[in-house]
C-alpha cells in the first residue's frame, strides 16, 4: 500500500487507476475522530493508493473528488 503525500498526486493516480480498470476498483473513506484524520483509499486488488490528511481545509477537495468519482462509477460508459 502506497501513501501519497500530495493531494494532486493522489487525485491523478486514483483517476488513472479507475479509468484503467473500472469494474475492479473500490473506493473507501474513513474518518478517525480521535485524530481528526481522513483516510482515502482506492484499490483494484492489484494496486492500492492511499491519502491521509488531518487538514480540515482539504475536505472540500475530498468532497469534490468523491462526487466526481461516484459520478464516473454511476455513468453507463
Amino acid at each position: 500500500m502506497v501513501f501519497v503525500k500530495s493531494w494532486e498526486d493522489f487525485e491523478i493516480a486514483a483517476e488513472n487507476m479507475y479509468m484503467a480498470n473500472p469494474c475492479q476498483c473500490r473506493f473507501t473513506m474513513k474518518y478517525t475522530h480521535q485524530r481528526g484524520a481522513v483516510l482515502l483509499k482506492l484499490t483494484d486488488n492489484a494496486k492500492c493508493v492511499q491519502y491521509k490528511t488531518e487538514v480540515l481545509s482539504e475536505l472540500r477537495r475530498i468532497e469534490k473528488f468523491s462526487g466526481n468519482l461516484i459520478q464516473m462509477m454511476a455513468s453507463k460508459e
